[in-house]
Parts: structure tokens; C-alpha cells; sequence
């Protein structure tokens, strides 16, 4: 049975899509009813206001210069585990997100759920609502490869995961990837016996920035795809 939940929030310079994404992680909070959440920020080599936003609204923040997602990510985790230290990592769920994101309302409370059955861990999708400075190809390319095949999804997004915390620490945990860390420990929770549960009933909306945060992300991708849809225009 989950007892406590910890979420953890990597930003790098963050301070104007921070406000928007902790102002939904605190409503994510409220749907718990009285589990504790311990909401956590790591500033990674922020030159902005993010820690200041941060702290303003609550959250723990954690300072790092490393800018690395996966070193973040794990970061942030140890400082939910040192707090959560007198429970059963078993009993502790720990919920990633990203900075440029926002989550429902249902967001953690679903998690825990799925905990509670028994999964190890969760891997939701996203959803993009703001196509700026995209063509309108890029999307409708995006869109079609994303949402292909019915059944247990096949992405992993370091802005809509959650495991508990028994299985993160059998798993290794986050390894010091500048991106895809998020991957890394999905299979590495796979390999390791965790149960993982890809579900598309649980989506968050994110951002598609064209400003990277880490090198080869999702904001890459989504370029890649637009400078195609340039060269078959061409």
C-alpha cells in the first residue's frame, strides 16, 4: 500500500512554464486526499528565476550544475527517498514530470491506484494542444505515428512516469544521461523483474518548444520532423 508519494521536477531554466506546471502538480496533490506528497524541483545549472519560482510555490528545490536530465531525475529521487526514509521503499511512489508540462487532476491518484494493484511501475502519454511554428504536415505526420496500434503503448516520457520506489533501487536507478534516461530505466525496470504498466489512459500535455532543454529529446524530434516536412516541400 502506497504511504507516501514523492514528485520530481528537472528544470533548466524553467522559471516561466514552472508556475503553470507546479500550479497542476499541487491540484494532482489535492486528489490524494491526505497521502503525503513531497513535491520536488532540481534546478540544474539554471542561470533564471527557477529556483525563486520554485520555492515560492512550495516545492523542495534541489540545486545541481550538471545539466544532465538523468542526473536530475536521480537527483531528485534521493532527496524524496531521504525524506521517506523511515517507510518501506515499497510503500513510496515516485512520479516524474517535466517543467513545460501539465498534469490532471487525476494524475497521481491514478497512479497510486495502479500501485495498489499491484503494478511496479507506470508509463502514461502526451498530448500536445499548442502547434505553434509547426506546419500543419509535422503535425498531422506526428500524430499518426504517435497514436499507431491500439493496446499497451510502446513510448516512455520522462514527463508522464511513475515507480515505486523499491523497484527503482532494484532497478539501479536513473543513470547519468544528459536524455533518454527515461528509457534506460524502463528497460532497466524490466529487465529486473518489475511489473510495467503502459497505459494511454493516463496523459499529460507538454510542450512542443522548438528550445531543447536536453540534446536528442522530444523537442529535437519534433525539429526533425518539421525539417522533413521542409525538404519533401522543397
Amino acid at each position: 500500500m502506497i504511504r507516501s508519494v514523492g514528485v520530481i521536477v528537472p528544470a533548466h531554466n524553467e522559471q516561466d512554464q514552472l508556475p503553470f506546471c507546479l500550479a497542476s502538480l499541487r491540484r494532482a496533490a489535492r486528489a490524494l486526499h491526505g497521502t503525503p506528497v513531497h513535491l520536488v524541483v532540481v534546478a540544474d545549472a539554471c542561470r533564471d528565476r527557477t529556483v525563486q519560482v520554485a520555492q515560492r510555490s512550495g516545492a523542495t528545490v534541489v540545486t545541481i550544475a550538471a545539466r544532465s536530465a538523468g542526473a536530475a531525475r536521480a537527483a531528485g529521487v534521493r532527496e524524496v527517498l531521504r525524506r521517506t526514509r523511515h517507510l518501506d521503499p515499497a510503500d513510496v511512489w515516485l512520479a516524474n514530470t517535466d517543467a513545460d508540462t501539465l498534469v490532471p487532476a487525476c494524475w497521481l491518484r491514478r497512479q497510486v491506484r495502479y500501485a495498489n494493484r499491484g503494478w511496479d511501475a507506470v508509463a502514461g502519454t502526451i498530448r500536445i494542444t499548442d502547434w505553434s511554428g509547426y506546419q500543419p504536415a509535422t503535425r498531422a505526420l506526428y500524430q499518426k505515428r504517435y497514436a499507431a496500434g491500439t493496446g499497451p503503448h510502446s513510448h516512455v516520457h520522462g514527463a508522464n512516469l511513475g515507480f515505486r520506489a523499491a523497484a527503482y533501487l532494484r532497478a539501479g536507478g536513473f543513470t547519468d544521461k544528459p536524455t533518454a534516461e527515461d528509457h534506460a530505466l524502463v528497460a532497466a525496470l524490466a529487465a529486473s523483474g518489475s511489473r510495467v504498466h503502459r497505459t494511454r489512459t493516463l496523459t499529460v500535455i507538454t510542450s512542443a518548444r522548438r528550445t531543447a532543454r536536453a540534446p536528442h529529446g522530444f523537442s529535437s524530434y519534433l525539429a526533425e520532423l518539421d525539417a522533413g516536412q521542409d525538404a519533401a516541400s522543397a
